[in-house]
C-alpha cells in the first residue's frame, strides 16, 4: 500500500472508493477521478462538484505539468481533495502545496528512501515561498 503524504506526516491511504480514469468520467459514477498530467482541465468545467477527489499523475521527476494542472483546477473552483501520485521527491512538496495539492502519494520504497524529516522540512510550505517572503519585506 502506499504512503500518503501530508503536512502531519506519513498516513496511510484512508480513501476506499475507486478511481475513475478521465475517459470513463460520467455524470453518475466520480466520485474519484485519476487525471494524467497532460489533461485539459477545461473537459472538467461544470462537472467539479461531483468529484470528492482528483489524482494526478507525476510520470516522472522531471514532469511539472501536474502542479500547472493542480493550479488550474483550483482556479476552476475545484474545492475536493487533491492528490499528486507518482514521482513526486520531498524537494517539490513545497511547490505541490502552494500549487494547490492536499497530499502526495508514494511508494513504500520512495518513503524508505526520503523518510518523513526530508518532507517536514519542507512542510511549511506557506512562510518560507519566495513570495511570501518577498511581500513581507516590502
Amino acid at each position: 500500500m502506499n504512503t500518503i503524504v501530508t503536512d502531519e506526516g506519513f498516513a496511510s491511504d484512508d480513501w476506499s472508493g475507486e478511481f475513475v480514469a478521465l475517459e470513463g468520467l460520467s455524470e453518475d459514477n466520480a466520485v474519484a477521478l485519476d487525471l494524467p498530467s497532460d489533461a485539459d482541465p477545461t473537459v472538467l468545467q461544470g462537472k467539479l462538484d461531483g468529484i470528492d477527489m482528483i489524482r494526478v499523475d507525476f510520470p516522472s521527476f522531471a514532469d511539472g505539468r501536474g502542479f500547472t494542472l493542480a493550479r488550474c483546477l483550483r482556479l476552476m473552483g475545484f474545492h475536493g481533495r487533491l492528490r499528486a501520485r507518482g514521482h513526486v521527491i520531498a524537494d517539490q512538496y513545497a511547490m505541490a502545496r502552494r500549487s494547490g495539492f492536499d497530499e502526495v502519494e508514494i511508494t513504500p520504497e520512495m518513503a524508505e528512501r526520503q523518510p518523513w524529516d526530508q518532507w517536514k522540512a519542507r512542510s511549511n510550505w506557506q512562510s518560507h515561498d519566495y513570495q511570501s517572503r518577498l511581500r513581507g519585506s516590502a
